[in-house]
């Protein structure tokens, strides 16, 4: 006698709820097994419900969040869920998925604590749609959004393609030797060596030997030959940062490497040809320089084949938010952090600050406020108080009662002297109508500027 086959039981209305949304969706008893596994989570994770129930979440998921971070276990342990934390799982096939992380607590009727429950938002495409749009404003390590720096992303690669000797003019910490490193990158040199130099960080008698090396005897203590920086160089790049440092002896000696293409090792009669590409750096006006007499004009004129001008972060505070991201990117790296950004209020700051040390003194406060932010966003608290106090000070508008108001105003503030005044072109600048800018500034009690930024009289 056949016996009549069980039924399939109907999914509940929450069931069938949790089939049918785009989030993955997990639950766990308290041994941290999983229970219940939806198929939005198979389909991002590659795992089937079959594989992943009754295994261990951390054995499926392989988060950047298992373990002290695990973000459920924070949700148990205080009874507060997590909502949209950002980190990433490892799929069946070893890929790596962004993901957005949202947890709760599992109670029976009665209040009783049986497990957990988590959901996860596949943010691949988000994430690809924003390395898309930071590729158009990325050229190797460099990032930038302002049209100053475009000008100058567009013209590297032909400048890299060339062999002409490069010479790289900007305040310190302008990041003069990454872009020196990037066009030895895009250059067809990038596999041979890219050497680079301080010129201001050593005196002479020892810049000339680390330049051209010498030969055993050469002076007391060289009891073997030593090649210099033109030697290691090879067929690569070398970078001589802070040119305008050097001593006219050493000016002779660099002109005649790039007239003749050869030096003498010191100790040496004998020369030695260099293919090197030459690229030099300099804070210095290197013109002004030359008409005090304390630059050769014959070296200027040599060095200054292919020119490139970094502007200061002043005048492209719009870079602020793209350097602060690959600064937490590559902290978050360093120090195996999970830092997941900075707060508007922390942004806006950073964003009015004049950044004497420019991008060098940004990184430095980034770098600084990870020590201070154990996780989540980098707030004004982990922010140097130096940095907050210049903040604090720069704005008497009789509108500003509030920290919010005092950030809000700074912004507006830099906008309008980084478009000249022109209130149309700050608007945009700030994501915001002209009309709004006007009711921001009038409730602020700022003051329009006495010109329009296409020099016409307010009326």
């Amino acid at each position: 006698m056949k016996h009549p086959k069980k039924k399939a039981t109907a999914p509940t209305p929450t069931e069938a709820i949790l089939e049918s949304i785009s989030d993955g969706v997990f639950t766990v008893d308290l041994e941290w097994r999983i229970s219940s596994f939806n198929r939005a989570a198979e389909t991002i994770t590659g795992v089937s419900r079959t594989d992943a129930i009754g295994r261990r979440c951390s054995e499926v998921f392989r988060s950047s969040m298992c373990g002290p971070d695990c973000a459920l276990r924070q949700t148990l342990k205080t009874g507060q869920p997590v909502i949209g934390r950002a980190g990433y799982i490892i799929d069946a096939e070893g890929g790596r998925i962004p993901v957005s992380i949202s947890t709760a607590v599992l109670r029976e009727a009665d209040g009783r604590v049986i497990g957990g429950a988590e959901t996860f938002r596949d943010l691949s495409e988000i994430e690809a749609l924003r390395r898309e749009l930071e590729g158009r404003a990325r050229i190797g390590d460099l990032v930038s959004r302002s049209t100053l720096m475009q000008r100058i992303f567009e013209a590297l690669p032909a400048i890299a393609a060339s062999p002409s000797t490069v010479l790289i003019l900007g305040e310190t910490g302008t990041g003069k030797d990454l872009v020196a490193q990037t066009i030895h990158t895009l250059s067809p040199r990038s596999k041979a060596p890219f050497v680079a130099v301080n010129c201001g960080a050593l005196p002479e008698t020892l810049l000339e030997s680390e330049l051209f090396g010498y030969k055993a005897g050469a002076f007391t203590g060289a009891t073997k030959d030593k090649p210099g920086r033109f030697a290691m160089a090879g067929s690569g790049t070398l970078f001589l940062d802070e040119v305008g440092e050097i001593s006219p002896a050493l000016q002779v000696r660099l002109l005649r490497v790039l007239q003749e293409r050869s030096y003498e090792p010191l100790g040496s009669n004998r020369s030695e040809a260099t293919k090197a590409r030459l690229i030099v750096a300099t804070n210095k006006d290197l013109a002004e320089q030359m008409r005090k007499g304390a630059f050769r004009e014959d070296l200027y004129y040599r060095v200054n084949v292919v020119r490139i001008e970094l502007p200061p972060l002043r005048r492209r505070k719009e870079d602020s938010p793209l350097l602060v991201d690959q600064f937490i990117d590559r902290f978050n790296r360093l120090q195996n952090k999970s830092i997941q950004g900075i707060t508007a209020e922390a942004l806006s700051l950073l964003m009015v600050h004049p950044w004497p040390g420019n991008v060098r003194e940004l990184e430095n406060v980034i770098e600084r406020a990870f020590i201070m932010c154990r996780e989540g966003l980098i707030g004004l608290e982990h922010l140097p108080d130096e940095l907050t106090a210049h903040g604090v000070s720069q704005s008497t508008a009789p509108g500003i009662k509030t920290a919010h108001d005092l950030l809000d105003a700074q912004a507006i503030q830099s906008a309008l002297d980084q478009n000249h005044n022109n209130r149309t072109a700050a608007a945009r600048m700030l994501g915001i109508h002209k009309t709004t800018l006007f009711r921001r500034m009038k409730k602020l009690g700022m003051s329009l500027p006495k010109q329009d930024g296409r020099s016409r009289l307010t009326k």
